[in-house]
């Protein structure tokens, strides 16, 4: 008895140590899964790796006409991301990525002409020369925001375009062609429409992987945090006008890879694949996919080249009609584009538990 009432004294003196809650380390565990990883991140790991899976079998049931289109839309997707990471990520709409769309276009083909077919040189060559292009034109442009911005890049796209149609060197408003059928690492040329789909498949799910993993970065946080407070930022320390410049320049880059791919699997390109319609095209497809999810946009790409270069010669040429009415609609209906629905879903998802639970403790 002595010894159980001096226990109790030691605990009310609070001696004995308190035990310790265990619930909230087993529900993190079984929040985050086994091993301590995220489940929404692995969702969206096991989602990507399950469509692009999706994406590669598409040359085994398809005959080469669908294989070729779903190559262009890839190549058309890869210059969306890049105006997905200026609209959507940094809050700088613009209309001159197709610019640089075409310099990478144009440097493939020429590399492909005079030095290699080697496809993973002429990609590179594209994604430089896209760079250097951003880099020397995005100075002047970043300096500016808004309407402002819209206009200086529609200005250095169509500025650019206008060179394209008039330089001899790149075969002016007849085009460049004459490039041969890509390789890879020295080895037989790539004449089947299915490998040129896969080879610009895997580029593309690697330029989306990179980006995404900018937009996650810290880089990618200061970016979303210039577009929406920028004076904020400022007083952080931040350098917005730098930050604007590098992200441009990184954009650029991407378009640069998406003409290279364009160019390889066309063998031709010419200033009508980079003119302002093609601009004012990947600016819609950002708008009807979502502006800053990524792969909003390149849901976009697919449905904008789908009804341009598909429907549109089924439904008398009144492609852009469709693809204005579908603007409006999206605009009033899906402020928030194709990869708002995802949100959507959950929202009414948790509106319906939380009804439930209600009902249930009533």
């Amino acid at each position: 008895m002595k010894a159980e009432a001096e226990a109790e004294a030691e605990a009310m003196r609070g001696d004995t140590p308190a035990p310790q809650d265990t619930t909230t380390p087993v529900l993190e565990r079984l929040r985050s899964g086994p091993g301590g990883a995220d489940l929404p991140g692995r969702r969206r790991v096991a989602v990507a790796v399950a469509v692009v899976a999706l994406l590669a079998a598409a040359p085994l049931v398809l005959s080469p006409y669908p294989v070729s289109a779903m190559t262009r839309m890839l190549a058309f997707a890869v210059l969306v991301i890049g105006v997905d990471l200026l609209t959507g990520v940094t809050g700088l709409p613009s209309l001159g990525q197709a610019a640089y769309f075409g310099v990478g276009a144009y440097t493939a083909v020429l590399v492909g002409v005079h030095i290699t077919p080697d496809a993973m040189v002429q990609a590179l060559a594209g994604l430089v020369m896209g760079l250097v292009a951003a880099a020397v034109t995005g100075w002047v442009a970043v300096r500016a925001r808004g309407i402002v911005f819209l206009m200086l890049t529609l200005a250095i796209g169509e500025s650019v375009h206008q060179v394209a149609d008039t330089w001899s060197a790149v075969g002016g408003s007849n085009g460049l062609a004459g490039m041969p059928p890509i390789s890879l690492f020295g080895g037989p040329a790539l004449l089947a429409a299915g490998f040129v789909y896969w080879w610009v498949l895997a580029v593309a799910a690697l330029v989306f992987a990179a980006v995404a993993l900018v937009v996650r970065s810290p880089y990618g946080r200061t970016l979303r945090g210039i577009r929406d407070n920028e004076a904020r930022m400022r007083a952080l320390g931040y350098r917005p006008a730098l930050a604007r410049y590098g992200v441009f320049c990184l954009a650029g880059a991407v378009a640069g890879v998406g003409g290279a791919l364009w160019a390889q699997q066309a063998r031709f390109f010419s200033p009508g694949d980079m003119g302002f319609e093609v601009a004012a095209l990947a600016l819609l497809s950002v708008v009807i996919g979502g502006a800053g999810s990524l792969w909003g946009p390149c849901l976009g790409a697919a449905l904008v080249l789908l009804v341009r270069d598909n429907l549109s010669a089924s439904i008398g040429g009144h492609g852009p009609l469709v693809l204005g009415a579908v603007f409006i609609a999206v605009v009033f209906l899906m402020p928030r584009g194709l990869a708002g629905l995802t949100g959507t879903r959950a929202r009414l998802r948790n509106l319906t538990s939380a009804r439930r639970r209600k009902e249930n403790s009533s």
